[in-house]
């Protein structure tokens, strides 16, 4: 059973713990997806700190998810990176798997970058090519990490998500991208995982109108929204649907296909700091 006052008092009391570590002033909370560890190693790193240092938090047990907090500086501004997040598959109730959102509204995050890991559905992607969130399909989610009590704290009851992925801020970004060959935009889809989808699965998400699918992200997103967060996500085609359905998909293929675009969503990334 759901405790609304112990949930409530955790996420305080971690928030509480990040400030004593120093964590303050923070601008923009970036996620990084599977295989996207090492872009925050690129930025001026302040602090980092490791998942199991910090109170209330689960285990990221998922290969390719280091599992810790960065602290950095980008352009004399504060930036906070997740390396890693925890996923509803790994057997986390979706309170847990959105805890580190509600935790940065409270540390007075007003912007969430998002990446993932995701497969190709649209037939015009390739692998290595990285798309830009403009929209994303919940109905296959396992639970809405809104359900339950009403957090009042953070956000109304019924939050509407038309503009989920900041549309001004995503023309933004778009306007000072010198390159298109790689980027793309489109519909990302959450499933539960951890399994790859079935080839009638695929068809199916084909036809629905989705252009990349994932185990992740649309989580995070709906609870960002829900506490007034403004949001941009970026997923990387890591398989290509028409091969997938010949031949199938590892993670271990995924991982390695993540890190042809790691410069790409690094520049993105940058670009979106410079274009708040």
């Amino acid at each position: 059973m759901f405790d609304k006052e112990r949930y409530i008092n955790e996420l305080y009391q971690t928030a509480k713990y990040l400030r004593e570590q120093g964590i303050e002033n923070v601008k923009v909370a970036i996620i990084l997806g599977s295989g996207l560890n090492e872009i925050a190693e690129n930025f001026q790193i302040e602090k980092i700190i490791n998942y199991n240092e910090i109170p209330n938090l689960p285990t990221t047990t998922v290969q390719g998810h280091k599992g810790k907090l960065v602290f950095a500086n980008y352009q004399d501004f504060n930036i906070l990176f997740m390396q890693g997040r925890f996923h509803y598959y790994e057997g986390y109730p979706m309170n847990k798997v959105v805890f580190l959102i509600r935790v940065f509204h409270l540390l007075g995050i007003k912007n969430l970058i998002v990446t993932n890991a995701s497969g190709g559905i649209n037939p015009s992607f390739r692998v290595g090519d990285v798309m830009i969130i403009t929209d994303h399909i919940a109905f296959f989610m396992p639970e809405n990490p809104l359900r339950g009590p009403n957090l009042d704290e953070f956000g109304e009851r019924f939050p509407s998500m038309q503009n989920a992925y900041d549309k001004q801020w995503i023309n933004r970004i778009k306007s000072n991208i010198d390159d298109f060959s790689t980027i793309k935009e489109g519909v990302y889809c959450m499933v539960p995982g951890p399994n790859y989808e079935t080839p009638a699965e695929l068809k199916m998400l084909k036809i629905l109108g989705v252009d990349a699918v994932g185990m992740s992200t649309v989580p995070e997103v709906i609870t960002a929204k829900h506490c007034g967060m403004k949001t941009v996500g970026f997923s990387v085609i890591t398989d290509i649907m028409d091969e997938v359905v010949k031949h199938g998909v590892t993670h271990e293929e995924v991982l390695q296909n993540t890190k042809k675009a790691c410069n790409t969503v690094e520049k993105l990334i940058k670009i979106s700091l410079q274009t708040l």
